[in-house]
């Protein structure tokens, strides 16, 4: 069995890195009694609290913590008309933070995630381990079999091309969990009681022209680099499906950073994740994902964007494109997604207009 650390009496951290160039984005309908846990390393940096449901109910945040909340008014409010690309009752409410921070980085985090502790019984910092992780290169080109060379006590090993060994910037730093593990409502049913308890010391770049199953409960990423494509989809309340919102924002960030040779590392930090969803609930939200899966994996693993495009935006508007017309004939939700995303990156643009007009060849 596998415990959340313990961080009563551990100081806040003097010196935390980027203070002041990151953001911490969580999705909530309750109060965030959690972040009492993470207080000696969160309550430095600047939280953007997305609360979902009931805009009327009163969300308690701890003495301590510089946040700014948003519910469901205040998206209809700024984003007017385009609100509707923001998703209403699912965890993709989040992205509405990514949309509003002005920082250079963002982490987000459930708030059913606790503080991990590694195999020495340590407290993990994950959110210094995501810095770590998207402030060194990534190796997307050609895989070291002693995994991020980057990391003290390792290097590319015999064989690997020197030419490749600067690596890409890396753009996503995706985290793992202890405990609950991340299943799909079909696993959950067969395997209640299994727990991850193996912690894997390890930190890895998944290969270019490799897709993944992004989690968004334990996610760091560069805001600059690839936020206008962190869309975690139009899903939950009204939609024919839920809980594929990250992993569809995985599909299309890890085409786009094919495409303009950015890098994604998965692996460490750990997070402890303290609750088990219901499967049935789930499965309800997920069936038809399930069957859709199957034909949307090939779609992005087939997806090619042009040359001309450049920039995020220019790729994620190709990429809408190439969801209209390649999925649509799948279920006529895949248009109305479509539409979504040209949406998203509207209002993207409207609310960042000097990185949009960058993008856009126009600053």
């Amino acid at each position: 069995m596998v415990d959340p650390a313990n961080t009563v009496g551990l100081p806040v951290n003097p010196t935390p890195l980027l203070k002041d160039e990151l953001d911490i984005v969580i999705p909530t309908i309750r109060n965030l009694d959690f972040l009492e846990m993470w207080r000696p390393f969160l309550q430095p940096y600047h939280l953007i609290i997305v609360q979902d449901g009931d805009p009327t109910k009163k969300i308690h945040v701890p003495e301590g913590y510089d946040y700014e909340l948003y519910n469901r008014n205040d998206i209809n409010r700024i984003l007017g008309p385009k609100a509707s690309c923001i998703s209403f009752k699912d965890s993709a409410c989040r992205c509405f933070g990514y949309m509003v921070s002005k920082k250079k980085y963002i982490f987000t985090i459930d708030d059913d995630c606790f503080v991990a502790k590694d195999p020495s019984g340590k407290a993990v910092n994950a959110l210094e381990q995501h810095i770590k992780n998207l402030l060194c290169p990534s190796t997307p080109l050609f895989f070291n079999t002693l995994y991020d060379p980057y990391r003290e006590g390792a290097d590319f090993v015999r064989g690997y091309p020197f030419s490749l060994r600067e690596g890409v910037t890396t753009a996503v730093s995706h985290g793992l969990w202890l405990n609950i593990p991340d299943y799909d409502a079909p696993t959950q049913l067969v395997k209640p009681k299994e727990r991850n308890t193996r912690y894997v010391d390890a930190v890895m770049t998944i290969p270019k022209g490799t897709l993944f199953p992004m989690c968004g409960m334990n996610l760091a990423f560069d805001r600059d680099l690839i936020g206008p494509a962190m869309y975690f989809g139009l899903m939950g309340d009204g939609q024919p499906i839920g809980r594929y919102d990250d992993m569809w924002a995985g599909w299309c960030i890890k085409v786009i950073c094919d495409h303009l040779g950015l890098g994604v590392k998965t692996g460490l930090p750990y997070i402890y994740h303290s609750k088990a969803s219901n499967p049935f609930v789930n499965l309800k939200k997920e069936y038809k994902g399930i069957f859709w899966q199957e034909e949307i994996i090939p779609f992005f693993q087939n997806a090619k964007l042009s040359k001309e495009a450049t920039t995020v935006q220019q790729c994620y508007i190709e990429l809408s494109k190439m969801v209209k017309e390649k999925l649509s004939s799948l279920d006529p939700y895949f248009d109305k997604l479509a539409d979504a995303m040209v949406t998203w990156i509207e209002a993207w643009d409207e609310l960042n207009p000097t990185a949009a007009a960058a993008a856009n060849g126009k600053a």
